[in-house]
């Protein structure tokens, strides 16, 4: 049982990508990335609809990340983790909630507020949990696992139109293979050029024991930033058993460059979102 959440763990451990992603590990089937750019037939109307070509959408991808990253000072959240394990040799569970803090450029911070259910889970996956997100917010991997060309194959393929807002949807597969790393699809909005929503699955097994992995996250808009609103990762295990963790993130309170005072932003589903 100690190897099985030990795998999960590390299947859910992922990448901070900057002040506007949390932990990108991913999953869903890549449509014609590993041979980014062969010539596999006519191109989708969305794609050749789309008003910026796949290089426009990831440099302004990139630089609006970059003036983002430099413009966040300070936030504030509170988090509530939840696993649920199903499986051999039983079922197992727990929950715990978090405040966590953010402080430009990298450093990270969090008090456990409450805890329950299985002593292991909390231990061997929640606070690994909490000292992964530290170590990835380093800037020496910080820069090798942030969405750009450097590290990712990229191809647009797709474009939607919402009351919501346009997004471009591009696929991504990692350059080397890594537990920091993911290969998936990812939504950029068409306006913020920022990640709202990110469906994918580990670039590289994290362990033997999981068979598969998938993993699904949302961001949303607080003031100029988008922050994570809701993770999801589901891990199958080789002796027959499924892992779901979520991360529901609220109560966000944000400082930028541009204020003298943290200003607090309710993270419920409507409030920015696109």
């Amino acid at each position: 049982m100690h190897a099985i959440f030990s795998s999960i763990q590390i299947t859910v451990r992922g990448p901070i990508q900057s002040s506007t992603r949390l932990f990108f590990l991913l999953a869903a089937a890549l449509v014609g990335v590993s041979g980014a750019g062969a010539d596999s037939g006519p191109l989708p109307a969305s794609i050749t609809t789309a008003p910026l070509s796949v290089d426009q959408v990831v440099n302004n991808l990139v630089r609006k990340d970059k003036e983002r990253a430099q413009a966040l000072r300070h936030y504030e959240s509170i988090r509530t983790y939840r696993l649920s394990y199903h499986g051999f040799p039983g079922d197992r569970g727990a929950e715990m909630t978090v405040a966590a803090t953010y402080d430009s450029p990298s450093t990270k911070n969090f008090k456990i507020i409450s805890q329950t259910g299985s002593k292991l889970i909390i231990d061997r996956v929640f606070k690994r949990l909490l000292d992964s997100e530290k170590e990835a917010a380093e800037p020496d991997l910080h820069a090798r696992t942030l969405l750009n060309r450097d590290n990712y194959n990229i191809a647009l393929t797709g474009f939607e139109s919402s009351d919501k807002g346009s997004q471009y949807v591009l696929s991504v597969y990692p350059k080397t293979k890594s537990k920091y790393l993911y290969r998936g699809k990812v939504w950029v909005d068409a306006t913020d050029f920022a990640v709202t929503r990110i469906d994918a699955e580990p670039a590289q097994n994290p362990s033997f024991w999981t068979k598969k992995s998938e993993i699904h996250h949302e961001y949303m808009k607080v003031q100029d930033f988008w922050l994570p609103r809701r993770n999801e990762s589901v891990s199958y295990i080789r002796l027959g058993g499924r892992a779901t963790l979520t991360i529901e993130y609220n109560n966000y309170r944000v400082l930028d460059s541009s204020r003298s005072s943290t200003k607090a932003s309710s993270s419920n589903s409507d409030v920015g979102a696109r």
